[in-house]
């Protein structure tokens, strides 16, 4: 025990007591950004070993997140553009990282989240995306009523796209041609084939290592969300960060 880890903890049960009682996000979407930055800050030689961190670190922000009475979490882990740009080296270790880490202990028995996946799991190596369905299956039935989306190999006008597309072909196999289907469309038509269809838009969206952009993360469902940029690397984000996010989402609304 550190010096100061008395006045953390102390300081963590205040936030907890200042927000009893005030408005909380349903639905909570992360961009889990800084990892690399933040292995090389480390003196870590390969600063990819930032993705394991980021990965492990996921577990420690869902009890925050239970414990605030979020119940829906988005949490980014890897974009289409990801895919292509980052060297192959470092995205077969984010591959590897995601099957060891996040899917065997999400789907260790008694786990308190249900796994959903927001993304285009065929741009996954098969093991990735083979390792990411058992782990939708394993917590099916998990009566938590707590969900996780995986936003990995993920891209928000790609999921637009990919949503028109399966409205589309809904009303084709209905026999309707595309002048009815243009006639009818709404808002909830698209809504209801989009990754996150049934889950509340996300209220808060957090971004760490201070990066102040959207990178094509949630674009359709963030329109009323809440903004917070946090200039922690994301392996290195604290239970205060998410608990100061918190008392600024319920101090915009008391403002509203």
């Amino acid at each position: 025990m550190t010096l100061l880890e008395p006045f953390y903890s102390l300081y963590v049960r205040r936030l907890r007591a200042r927000l009893a009682g005030r408005p909380i996000p349903a639905h909570i979407g992360i961009v889990m950004d800084g990892n690399r930055r933040w292995a090389r800050g480390q003196g870590h030689a390969n600063p990819s070993v930032g993705h394991r961190y980021g990965a492990e670190h996921v577990e420690k922000m869902l009890r925050w997140c239970e414990t605030a009475g979020v119940r829906h979490v988005t949490a980014f882990v890897c974009s289409t553009e990801n895919l292509v740009k980052r060297g192959d080296a470092e995205v077969a270790y984010l591959m590897r990282v995601t099957e060891e880490v996040v899917a065997s202990r999400l789907m260790q028995p008694g786990g308190r989240w249900q796994l959903h996946i927001a993304g285009m799991l065929d741009l996954l190596p098969d093991s990735t995306a083979r390792a990411l369905k058992e782990a939708v299956e394993a917590t099916k039935d998990c009566t938590t009523g707590n969900h996780l989306n995986l936003a990995i190999g993920y891209g928000g006008r790609q999921e637009v796209v990919e949503a028109v597309r399966t409205l589309l072909e809904t009303g084709a196999a209905a026999g309707k041609g595309l002048t009815d289907v243009a006639e009818t469309v709404s808002v909830e038509d698209i809504r209801r084939h989009l990754y996150t269809a049934g889950q509340p838009d996300p209220e808060l969206i957090i971004r760490t290592s201070g990066e102040q952009r959207m990178s094509n993360f949630l674009l359709w469902q963030s329109t009323r969300s809440e903004l917070y940029f946090c200039d922690a690397y994301w392996p290195a984000f604290r239970e205060v960060d998410f608990l100061r996010a918190l008392r600024s989402y319920a101090d915009r609304l008391d403002r509203d």
